[in-house]
Order: structure tokens, then sequence, then C-alpha cells
């Protein structure tokens, strides 16, 4: 696997709210990008820090990460090959390719390809 980057994503039950907390508390500007609706990203230098609209597992499900790779579907072929629980590959037109491997505790850990 050759990864790029890490991406930590948090569910938050208030968007707009929850960017200006995160803006305050970590001294950040303005999200670096917003790819979807409800869904915005905060470039960190050594990781991206992703605040998505999710108001049933804000609090609950907790944090995720995602690996950035070069190539996503062919991850998600490797990974299926080898048994592992994969979710389906999803794709974003002109933004990215996505899915999630769950671990054996049931940890999901997604992997992602920007589209760009």
């Amino acid at each position: 696997m050759d990864a790029k980057t890490l991406t930590v994503g948090v569910p938050v039950r208030d968007l707009e709210l929850a960017i200006a907390w995160y803006q305050h508390a970590l001294e950040l500007g303005a999200p670096d990008m917003i790819p979807i609706d409800g869904l915005v990203e905060f470039n960190l230098g050594s990781f991206w820090l992703q605040l998505a609209l999710s108001p049933e597992t804000a609090g609950g499900d907790g944090l995720t990460a995602n690996i950035s790779v070069s190539d996503a579907t062919g991850e998600h072929r490797r990974l299926s090959a080898l048994g592992h629980t994969v979710s389906e590959l999803e794709r974003f037109e002109g933004v990215v390719e996505y899915f999630v491997l769950t671990d054996l505790d049931g940890n999901k850990l997604g992997f992602v390809t920007e589209l760009r």
C-alpha cells in the first residue's frame, strides 16, 4: 500500500457551529476544501481534519480515519481478494473514490483516492 496522507473525520451535529469551534480552538483559517454539501476539510500539514454533518453519529461513533491512497479501486480489490471485510467502493465523480475496511473488532478504516 502506498499511503499518501491521513484524514481524521469528525461527525458533528451542527456544521457551522463546529467549523467556528474548530477554527477558534485550533487557530484555523477558512476550510481548505468543501468537496460536497455537509463536509468541510482543513489541511493541517501532516494530516487533514474533516468535519462531517452527521447528527446521528456525532459524539457516538467517534472519530474516523481515512488513508489517502493512489488507487482505492486496486486496494479494494486486493483487500477483498484477501478475504477482508470491505464496503462497496463508492465514487463521487470529480471528488473521491472511497471504501471502508472493517477489522475483527468492528473498527472501520477508510481508504480514499482523490479524483482531481
